[in-house]
């Protein structure tokens, strides 16, 4: 972690935003195909270093990182990386300092509706940083979602449970999987002419790699409700679970894979 960061955050938690507003979109990697996550990692955890003694300056830094005040941000540039970096810093701040939990929670959700993939990913990252500090509340939070949330946030909740490094209890494994099931479900519920839109096609593709990574921690109950999902008739479903099988994290469970692809046959 460069020194040069460090200062700057130090600056920032005084009060003075802008050096390290500018070196976050020097180093941004963006316009271009991978944003700098590294830095979005970097600069987030400097935060949540100083959230507990510094916390209202900590907050307005975030909240002006994250476009508290709703300016038009365009996607594929350094403004989009800085609102990465306060999306993600939420998260970050929030596990370590309790008192902001609960809110955080919240704006997050409200980011998970964007349009743009990358804050879609920056929430992401925010609600696995929560997982691990309190992951009771945070799945209770998560299954809410996916139960009662729009497709763009239940694509929130399947997303930030889709991570071995979450996934690891048996808490955590069983809400994983209860939560890809709600989704199908909602899914599967979903009429024809509301297919059509790209929010219900960017549900569809994240299902399509999230149910094997939860099933690849607990086969028999992951096999089980792919093997459900198979007899629905449903074509897109169908799609999801033969994406699924098509992952190499699936490859070892022969039998349970050649089971569902009979299935779907």
């Amino acid at each position: 972690m460069h020194d040069t960061l460090a200062s700057l955050v130090d600056r920032a938690v005084m009060g003075t935003y802008r050096p390290l507003e500018f070196y976050l979109r020097e180093h941004s990697r963006l316009p271009g195909p991978r944003a700098n996550l590294e830095l979005v990692n970097d600069v987030s955890y400097l935060l949540a270093t100083a959230v507990s003694a510094h916390p209202e300056t900590v907050r307005s830094l975030l909240d002006y990182f994250a476009n508290g005040n709703r300016k038009v941000v365009l996607s594929n540039t350094p403004a989009e990386f800085v609102m990465l970096c306060g999306i993600v810093s939420y998260g970050a701040c929030a596990a370590v300092h309790v008192p902001w939990r609960a809110e955080v929670r919240e704006l997050l959700k409200h980011y998970a509706r964007s349009s743009y993939w990358r804050i879609r990913e920056a929430v992401t990252i925010a609600y696995q940083r929560l997982l691990v500090t309190d992951t009771h509340e945070t799945l209770l939070y998560l299954t809410a979602l996916v139960k009662e949330g729009g497709v763009l946030q239940q694509r929130a909740a399947i997303a930030s449970v889709a991570e071995s490094a979450v996934l690891v209890s048996s808490e955590t494994v069983a809400a994983a999987l209860a939560i890809q099931r709600i989704a199908l479900e909602r899914l599967h519920q979903i009429v024809p002419q509301d297919r059509k839109n790209e929010d219900f096609r960017i549900l569809k593709r994240s299902l399509g790699y999230t149910l094997s990574v939860v099933t690849a921690t607990n086969p028999e109950e992951g096999f089980a409700l792919m093997r459900t999902c198979a007899t629905w008739g449903d074509a897109d479903i169908t799609w999801i679970l033969r994406e699924n099988l098509k992952k190499k994290r699936l490859a070892k469970f022969v039998e349970d894979t050649e089971g569902v692809s009979q299935l779907l046959a």
